[in-house]
């Protein structure tokens, strides 16, 4: 088993400005190769799975290529243990909820249009009417319903981006969600 090579804090702070303020994806692999064992252990942990950790080693230093421009990191290695732990979240919480994660919640606790015979609703014709029915909602509810579901954002980053506290974005969430499922019923039902 690899173990992480001692790291000069100082260097990687160095190197952390450079590639920030350059790009130069040699100065990122040279920051982001002693972590690989750790990133790769912490995938597998989450992921459980040796060919997908390895795939999600090198999506998440292909995710850093951006990340590392726009965020202030001052210790590395626990930024990117979180981040590497966020992604694989992320993954799984991808994967249990079939990509159809969707706002309403028939779709994601029981998929059961999934289920219906072809002819009569499909995939498509829900995603269609969702889609609809997202414009009936507020402008705050619908950016937050589609950075929570579609985009995959924590309510910490959604506060982030739309400048709402954290409560609100839980309340835009949870209201537009019953929003969506209100509007789902009643085209079912027409």
């Amino acid at each position: 088993m690899a173990f992480i090579k001692s790291v000069d804090k100082q260097k990687e702070a160095d190197l952390l400005r450079q590639y920030k303020s350059n790009g130069d994806l040699k100065i990122l692999g040279i920051l982001y190769e002693p972590y690989m064992p750790l990133i790769y252990g912490v995938c597998l942990k989450y992921l459980k799975d040796e060919s997908l950790s390895e795939d999600a080693v090198m999506q998440i230093f292909e995710q850093l290529i951006q990340k590392l421009r726009i965020h202030s990191v001052s210790n590395f290695k626990s930024w990117l243990y979180s981040f590497a732990r966020n992604y694989c979240l992320m993954e799984l919480r991808a994967h249990k909820i079939n990509t159809i994660s969707i706002e309403d919640d028939t779709f994601m606790e029981n998929n059961e249009f999934l289920h219906q015979p072809f002819g009569e609703d499909t995939v498509e014709t829900k995603l269609s009417a969702m889609e609809k029915c997202l414009e009936h909602l507020t402008a705050e509810q619908q950016w937050c319903i589609r950075l929570f579901y579609l985009e995959q954002k924590c309510y910490k980053d959604i506060a982030t981006i739309t400048g709402f506290d954290l409560n609100k974005v839980k309340s835009h969430i949870q209201n537009g969600k019953r929003n969506l499922k209100i509007c789902m019923e009643k085209n079912d039902n027409e």
